[in-house]
């Protein structure tokens, strides 16, 4: 029985890393929508650039970085 345990809490990990995962990329990909739509006008340009830039971060974090394993 700890078996299963132990393979429903890797289970239940696992998917946490993934929604995280897939969560920054869509967040990001609305952020960089948002930063290209606010640099178009002049007024917003210099907030549109940071908005946009940050979109990208998060977005590659999503597609690339690796999240930390736990130990337990």
């Amino acid at each position: 029985m700890n078996d299963q345990h132990t393979s429903g809490q890797q289970l239940l990990l696992s998917t946490e890393r993934f929604l995280g995962h897939v969560t920054a990329v869509v967040v990001g990909f609305i952020l960089m929508l948002a930063g290209l739509s606010m640099g178009v006008t002049m007024v917003l340009l210099p907030v549109g650039i940071p908005v946009g830039l940050v979109g990208i971060l998060l977005f590659m974090w999503g597609l690339f970085s690796a999240a930390p394993k736990s130990q337990t």
